[in-house]
């Protein structure tokens, strides 16, 4: 006698979706899924004793291994500043006719390398630290604004090797010295936004990072580090009547000029840009906020590929 047996139709393979609402079922997430932007910045204050810690940790270990060790903090733009001050100072005469040449140039040099380290150090913030990002979970733009954080320590260990030049070469303590504070904060968040813009740029192409000093170098002889945009544009008349504007706008040069005008007496409001306090907080919301949403944009993607 001869048996049939039944066996059952053949079934569909479930689909995402299907996979996608029993996971939801039993309270599963996606890894790595990137959160809402609110729920983002409640996880990055949450983090921000990490944040710190972090930033202040990778700024002693920076010049562990050399004798001299935190020196080299004030050590480097000085050097730095001493080599432009041969330079384009001496051999090539800018500081005819820019009073305070020493002090316009050192103020220029240390603003500038916090404006430049911080870019340098947020290109390489996920390339250079996958090990930390793959192993665990944290919002990623806690190790840009960490990197960030620690150029602005760095800086502020320089701005007591700036007083002291200031002083020496004859600039009085003024209250404008305190306009220095609200110029600082906003070139710190123009830094962070860009430093994670170039940090998401940086994880998809870690060739950016050899790329960057080439960059950052042309920036720099645009930005009126070693010379006065003021007193060159009065001695090129034929020049376009863009130009001027272009340069004195040029993110750099505004927090630059601005930190001179609060520093350096000799230094005049004349030889500002219009509205440059306008122009100060508009980059800095530009870069801060939309650099920001970018980098947060891209968020599940970091440590991955």
């Amino acid at each position: 006698m001869s048996q049939v047996l039944d066996t059952p139709p053949p079934t569909a393979p479930p689909t995402d979706d299907d996979l996608g609402a029993l996971a939801a079922r039993h309270g599963l997430a996606v890894s790595g899924a990137r959160p809402s932007l609110p729920e983002y910045v409640r996880q990055l204050w949450a983090r921000r004793h990490f944040i710190t810690a972090f930033s202040t940790a990778k700024l002693t270990a920076q010049y562990s291994q050399a004798k001299l060790g935190q020196v080299w903090q004030v050590m480097t733009p000085l050097l730095n500043a001493a080599v432009y001050y041969f330079i384009f100072g001496v051999l090539l005469g800018t500081k005819r006719n820019v009073p305070d040449y020493v002090p316009f140039l050192v103020t220029g040099v240390f603003i500038w390398t916090f404006t430049q380290s911080s870019i340098m150090a947020g290109t390489r913030a996920i390339s250079g630290n996958l090990g930390l990002v793959r192993a665990l979970h944290f919002p990623r733009a806690a190790l840009p604004i960490s990197f960030a954080l620690q150029q602005l320590q760095q800086l502020l260990f320089s701005m007591a090797a700036l007083v002291v030049i200031l002083l020496c070469f004859g600039v009085p303590l003024a209250a404008s010295w305190l306009l220095a504070i609200p110029a600082l904060v906003l070139q710190s968040t123009f830094n962070a936004g860009v430093s994670m813009i170039m940090a998401r740029m940086g994880a998809k192409t870690p060739d950016i990072a050899q790329l960057m000093p080439f960059v950052l170098r042309t920036w720099m002889y645009v930005s009126g580090v070693m010379w006065s945009i003021d007193k060159l544009a009065k001695g090129h008349h034929d020049w376009p009547s863009w130009v001027v504007p272009v340069l004195q706008a040029n993110p750099a040069a505004v927090y630059i000029d601005l930190m001179r005008y609060s520093l350096i007496d000799s230094f005049h409001a004349s030889q500002l840009p219009h509205h440059v306090w306008a122009l100060a907080v508009g980059w800095a919301l530009v870069a801060g906020v939309g650099g920001f949403i970018y980098f947060w944009k891209a968020e599940e993607t970091y440590g991955r590929g």
